[in-house]
């Protein structure tokens, strides 16, 4: 028998009664449907997670003031304070596989400028630190190095920083205060949007680190270094650079613990995407489960669908059909009815991500493995489930067909 013609009669019996192939359907449907929402919203997290860690910097390099023992007790990150701009020079000098290298001064205080206050994290960096941060600015410009040596009070302002004091003007060139020290905008930075945590990146503004030491907080030491390495492949390598340097520079002896630690987002990453590719493979296998109780139905229909067409395959095997023939049409109409089903669950799937994306504001993507997968999985329950009533209508007696009533 023709394929052409299989295909035909497959569709013309799946066609004859409507209500209960649709009904056979819906299972398939609603499987497939939700493993493309649940891998949508998934992949979407993933990409987005990835997004804000790269937003973090460009092969960015952490160091904070480190581990040290004090009673026998790891006192962990921050616990002892040696981060000087003598490591900063030291690591500029020394160091191969760098691009770039900041220090960092934290502090908070209050901003006020055209008659508004803001409370935001103000940041004495070096002129290296948007690079290391990827960070563009959409008006003006960045400090300096010449600003940076002179101690100027020039300040760049955060996206967030620059909405809520000047909500309606170019704030470049305006005079602000942070706490009692007037500063002068000379830029404004690009949005980034918030971190994995849920922190605002742009409630922030940047000064010279050495503005910041002098007019804002008086401390000579550092609240962590910025770097960035070269290339991504030697990321690694240049961290026990890094390591080596801070070493020799905090005359840390052979076997001695770090009072410093280096860490990249590599880590960070890794684990935030692979809890939530672990998450996804989860709510996929969960939404799974649908696919199998709509194979059950579909085979259940198939043996009702056996039982009803007895006689015809019973008049069919007369005339000089094959028992493979018979097998295949109904494998056919199995695989038919899972594959259109499988479609209008993607058609379903696709649609329902968009719409979770629009009322929750959460990143939806389908990737096209999962579009393949989930109707090719939608096929193989096709043939997995049909093959049995296929079978047992392939194998009926002739004979004994054609008296069935």
């Amino acid at each position: 028998m023709k394929n052409r013609i299989l295909l035909k009669m497959s569709l013309q019996s799946i066609l004859k009664n409507k209500m209960r192939t649709l009904l056979t359907m819906l299972g398939i449907v609603i499987g497939v449907g939700a493993v493309i929402v649940m891998v949508a919203i998934g992949n979407g997290a993933q990409s987005q997670i990835k997004q804000q860690i790269e937003n973090l910097g460009t092969n960015l390099i952490v160091i904070t003031a480190g581990t040290t023992n004090a009673g026998g007790a790891s006192q962990g990150a921050q616990s002892f304070n040696r981060l000087t701009v003598a490591d900063v020079d030291k690591i500029k000098s020394q160091a191969t596989m760098l691009a770039a290298v900041s220090p960092v001064i934290v502090t908070r205080t209050q901003i006020v400028g055209a008659g508004k206050n803001w409370r935001a994290e103000v940041n004495g960096v070096a002129t290296d630190y948007l690079t290391i941060r990827n960070w563009g600015v959409t008006s003006g410009s960045l400090f300096s190095d010449d600003d940076v040596r002179s101690k100027r009070t020039v300040v760049v302002l955060g996206a967030t920083v620059a909405k809520n004091l000047f909500p309606d003007i170019d704030p470049v060139g305006s005079e602000i205060r942070l706490g009692r020290s007037p500063f002068t905008v000379v830029g404004v930075l690009a949005s980034k949007g918030q971190t994995a945590n849920g922190s605002d990146q742009d409630d922030v503004v940047l000064v010279p680190y050495t503005t910041a030491q002098s007019r804002l907080n008086g401390f000579s030491f550092l609240g962590q270094i910025l770097a960035s390495a070269s290339d991504p492949k030697v990321l690694a390598e240049a961290q026990n650079e890094i390591r080596d340097i801070m070493r020799d520079a905090h005359g840390i002896n052979p076997g001695g613990p770090d009072d410093f630690t280096v860490r990249d987002q590599t880590t960070i990453a890794q684990a935030a995407t692979s809890t939530s590719s672990v998450m996804t493979s989860l709510l996929a296998a969960i939404a799974s489960v649908s696919l199998i109780v709509g194979g059950i139905g579909i085979m259940n229909i198939m043996l009702v669908s056996v039982t009803e067409r007895t006689r015809e395959i019973g008049i069919r095997m007369a005339i000089g059909a094959r028992g493979g023939d018979v097998l295949t049409q109904f494998l056919v109409e199995s695989i038919v009815m899972c594959l259109l089903g499988g479609i209008v669950g993607l058609a379903a799937g696709t649609g329902g991500a968009a719409l979770v994306g629009h009322f929750t504001g959460w990143r939806v993507t389908t990737p096209a493995s999962a579009v393949l997968l989930a109707v090719g999985f939608s096929a193989a329950v096709g043939i997995f489930f049909g093959y049995y009533p296929a079978r047992k209508a392939a194998s009926l007696d002739p004979i004994q067909a054609l008296r069935f009533e």
